[in-house]
């Protein structure tokens, strides 16, 4: 679905994405890990192209998306969901503005089909009934659940998540992971999720990948991630810092 071939991308002098390789495999969900500060982030961007990279290639579906133009960009980037760390809702707006407001703005549909759709979507996350209520009124989790509602509503290919669990407590977090692959069983879409979550993360992934140092050190199903050799995918996933390999 998505293949990033000797992707580089620097910050002034900084090297952040060094000849990056990776595939990640359709209708699969994709768990990218690694210590904070390696560009996590910054390979999502370059997936669904708000970021080009220095060099290198990123196709989505078999197309280049480094070399279109922004219109043609703009129809491959259909394709995408994305769910941000904070969910990116706007406080002005209800939830059910916030849920409408990509059908409201991309589609032709009535105002009662919007309505039907943004229900429909809100129920698939467990939150019926919270039309009216603002941002500030909900809880961490119930905002997560609305950035996937909203994610959801365009029927994407593929679904990106950016720590989709940040700073909620492990009982949420749970429910919020069950809730991605809950709605991944049900919509069969490509997600790519960028999380610290370990080991938490392995129990609803099909594959996981390690990023360090700006390369994908290793790629396997969660098993073979937690039997790796390698000395530094070993101690990220012990969360210990001793010994010789020291992240920066």
């Amino acid at each position: 679905m998505i293949k990033l071939v000797d992707v580089e991308k620097s910050f002034d002098s900084q090297v952040v994405l060094n000849k990056l390789n990776l595939e990640i495999p359709a209708g699969k969900i994709t768990a990218i890990i690694g210590p904070s500060g390696e560009g996590k982030s910054v390979l999502l961007k370059h997936m669904i192209g708000l970021m080009k990279p220095d060099s290198g290639t990123v196709f989505v579906e078999g197309e280049d998306i480094t070399v279109m133009r922004r219109h043609v960009l703009n129809r491959v980037r259909e394709k995408f969901g994305m769910l941000f760390q904070n969910a990116a809702l706007f406080d002005s707006m209800t939830v059910f503005e916030n849920v409408a407001f990509p059908l409201e703005e991309k589609t032709s549909l009535s105002r009662l089909e919007i309505r039907d759709k943004v229900h429909e979507a809100l129920e698939h996350v467990g939150l019926k009934g919270v039309d009216r209520k603002y941002p500030d009124e909900l809880s961490g989790g119930m905002k997560k659940r609305v950035g996937l509602a909203r994610a959801l509503l365009l029927n994407p290919r593929i679904i990106l998540f950016d720590e989709p669990t940040t700073g909620l407590d492990p009982i949420i977090c749970r429910a919020i992971h069950q809730l991605i692959k809950d709605t991944h069983t049900r919509f069969g879409f490509t997600a790519v999720i960028v999380s610290h979550e370990i080991p938490e993360i392995f129990d609803i992934s099909d594959n996981v990948a390690m990023l360090y140092r700006g390369r994908i050190i290793e790629m396997g199903t969660p098993e073979a991630i937690q039997r790796s050799e390698q000395p530094v995918v070993k101690q990220f996933i012990s969360g210990s810092l001793e010994g010789p390999i020291q992240f920066v």
